[in-house]
């Protein structure tokens, strides 16, 4: 079979198609950071292409600097096609290097067709929204927010909404402070998640105008409003719960935006900032984990694991020199601590 694409000769002359396929392959043609030849054929849906290269030694579990592997190329953009077949070919449905599954990237990109195919394969769905798969109650009985609550809530889970309501979730659980699913979906300025949640809930009181644009001028006004201080402290104490759950699932860009979400709602805190870096350290994210580092030690100067976290993040880097004065500062302020005393070594 024939290369269905053509590459040309660099300017410093003839190079032969099986080096220039091995660049393609490897992701080394000066294109996007990472990016392959096999992953733009996926995402574009270019079947033939896409399976011509795997023919050619394509690397199914190669991952761009972003973390997303030609399966997520795929799902992101709807094409059904091409994701059949790279499972086909024994593709982890939940292959993740820490930004992300491939069933989250296709939720977030309204990808319903190609949601449907991974959700066929069994794919795992993040626990905190959907965890009545595995048979858990579909209205999050006995957990801090129910999956509708926090799907609202984030953003990024339209696609899960529209599951959940169909598995008979209910619409009309509010959160910690009263709010219902359609009240923080209408805050976010999210029209389609209001449209289809709501059939379901019941006319609110204090919403003069029961209507789709009704609910998001009331959402709106109320967002503005501000929070009392007992509140934000719930508030604040609700979300980093979840944060530090998604953590110890390993689901560290979801840690993180949450992270991010309870610093904007609650301020700046110097335990926040810690596990944010430690999140994006997580997620190969070295500059992220740094300037995280950086605030907690402008914050609390005298904090050993502001040092170790600083440190990490130039370990990650590679700047090693940085990484070093970091832990000897760390070991000042921390004399004795075996996991300083391990990285100095």
């Amino acid at each position: 079979m024939d290369a269905p694409f053509v590459y040309r000769s660099f300017s410093t002359g003839g190079t032969s198609e099986a080096v220039l396929l091995k660049a393609a392959l490897d992701g080394d043609l000066d294109r996007i950071k990472g990016v392959t030849p096999f992953m733009t054929s996926a995402q574009s849906g270019d079947i033939s292409t896409v399976k011509y290269l795997f023919d050619h030694g394509g690397d199914l579990m190669k991952a761009d600097a972003k973390g997303r592997t030609v399966l997520h190329h795929a799902v992101c953009t709807g094409s059904c096609t091409v994701t059949e077949f790279l499972l086909s070919k024994g593709i982890p449905v939940d292959i993740d290097y820490g930004y992300g599954t491939p069933l989250y990237h296709a939720s977030i990109n309204e990808q319903d067709k190609t949601v449907k195919i991974l959700l066929n394969h069994h794919a795992n769905v993040p626990s905190c929204i959907l965890s009545y798969f595995a048979g858990a109650d579909v209205n999050g009985k006995g957990s801090i927010a129910s999956p509708l609550v926090f799907a609202t809530g984030h953003g990024g889970y339209t696609n899960f909404i529209g599951l959940l309501l169909k598995a008979g979730a209910d619409p009309n659980i509010p959160d910690d402070l009263g709010n219902l699913p359609i009240e923080l979906a209408a805050a976010r300025d999210c029209r389609e998640e209001v449209e289809m949640l709501f059939p379901l809930t019941s006319p609110i009181p204090n919403v003069r105008n029961w209507s789709i644009d009704g609910i998001i001028s009331h959402a709106k006004l109320e967002k503005e409003k501000p929070m009392d201080e007992e509140h934000v402290k719930v508030r604040k104490a609700m979300l980093k719960s979840h944060a530090d759950k998604a953590f110890r699932r390993k689901e560290y860009a979801m840690a993180s935006k949450i992270y991010t979400e309870v610093i904007d709602h609650a301020g700046p805190d110097v335990t926040l900032y810690s596990n944010r870096s430690l999140c994006r350290l997580k997620m190969g994210d070295g500059e992220g984990a740094l300037s995280d580092a950086y605030q907690c030690r402008m914050m609390q100067p005298d904090w050993a694991k502001a040092c170790y976290r600083q440190a990490t993040a130039h370990m990650l880097l590679k700047e090693y020199k940085q990484a070093c004065d970091a832990l000897l500062d760390a070991q000042k302020l921390d004399p004795g601590n075996e996991e300083i005393e391990r990285e100095l070594r």
